[in-house]
Parts: C-alpha cells; structure tokens; sequence
C-alpha cells in the first residue's frame, strides 16, 4: 500500500502536500501526531471517501475497506447484533465479532441501554465484522472510552484477521499494542519518524 505525492486541501487550508508512505500489507499500524494535523484526513484519503487532489494511493489486492469514524455512528433503536447484522449478508452470524469485544451477552440489548465504552465496542465489533480477507481496516481513535483489558482483547482479534489495519491514537495503551508507531505533525501533514 503506498501514497505518492498526495495533496488535498479544505478550501485554502493544506492538510497534505506532496505526502508520500508506503505501508506494509499486514499488521497493525498507529499514526500518532496532535489534533488537527492530519490524521482523520489520512485515513478518509485512504477509505476513498476523499479524492487527493493530486498524487496517488495505491492499494494492490485489497477489494474492501471497514472504516471506524470518531463517532460510533449507531442506529437508535437497533439492538448490539443488529448494529452488525446491517452490513453483514443476510443470515451471517455477529456473536463471533460482539465476542471479540466482550459483548455476546449484550447481543439484544438495545443501544441506547448500553454505556458509552460499551457502544464504542459495538461499533468496533462491526468494522470487525465487516473486515474480511483482502480488507483494509481503518480505526480513528478506536479506543476511546475503552478500558485497557477490552483494547488488549479487541487488538489480538485484529491480529487474527492478518490484513493492514492503521489506527490513529494519542494513548500510549493503545500506541504499545501496535507493530508499527508513524508520528506525524502538520498539517501540512509529515513523517517525524516511523518506529517499528
């Protein structure tokens, strides 16, 4: 996976100017950097949900991406399951990614009774479920809201699924569990330095 010569603007603001990475094709890689420097944008570059303005991004063999925005983004009135059965094929089975993140219990439970670490793991157990082979998964700020114990438990479950997951993070919890640690500044947004 690799950004050449990327940039994109918000109207006159640069966030990217002639940025370039290269990314390996597995593992769990953390961009760290302050608020407001690029991060968010990185990863909506990435998704697709934004066009560069100039440069490339190339991904070669991944067919999917799964994206975990800031906000939970759940539907009021749906029950944990049917959080994940909404973009999983009909008749697929959701235990398995609400078990990943400690919640199989709370399957029926509707999201508004659930507290706010517990809605942030229901939305993380549907990018898991949604992830598959020849995937991309992208995690803004995942782990807010959720305790150390239930970030260790979500990240051996990304582990498993062997495909670039790149997660922006300020914790340092959450930055030990990575294989990877890209600090960036900006914007215009740059590579401080790339730990392995």
């Amino acid at each position: 996976m690799k950004l050449e010569n990327v940039s994109f603007s918000y109207g006159r603001k640069v966030i990217l100017e002639d940025f370039s990475l290269s990314l390996p094709d597995s593992g769990v890689m953390a961009l760290c950097g302050p608020s407001g420097c690029g991060k968010t944008t990185l990863l909506r570059l990435l998704a697709g949900l934004l066009t560069p303005e100039r440069g490339s991004i190339e991904a070669p063999g991944l067919t999917r991406t799964a994206i975990l925005f800031q906000e939970d983004r759940l539907l009021p009135g749906f029950s944990a399951a049917a959080q994940l059965k909404a973009v999983l094929p009909k008749g697929a089975d959701c235990r398995e990614a609400l078990d990943a993140v400690g919640l199989a219990a709370e399957a029926d439970t509707p999201i508004e009774s659930l507290s706010g670490g517990m809605k942030r793991r229901v939305a993380l157990a549907r990018a898991l479920a949604y992830a598959r082979d020849k995937s991309l998964l992208l995690l803004d700020e995942p782990f807010t809201g959720v305790d150390a114990d239930n970030a260790r438990r979500v990240m051996a479950r990304l582990r498993d699924l062997q495909i670039p997951i790149i997660l922006s993070a300020h914790d340092a919890e959450s930055l030990a569990l990575a294989d990877r640690v890209i600090r960036l500044q900006g914007p215009p947004l740059s590579v401080i330095s790339d730990e392995i």
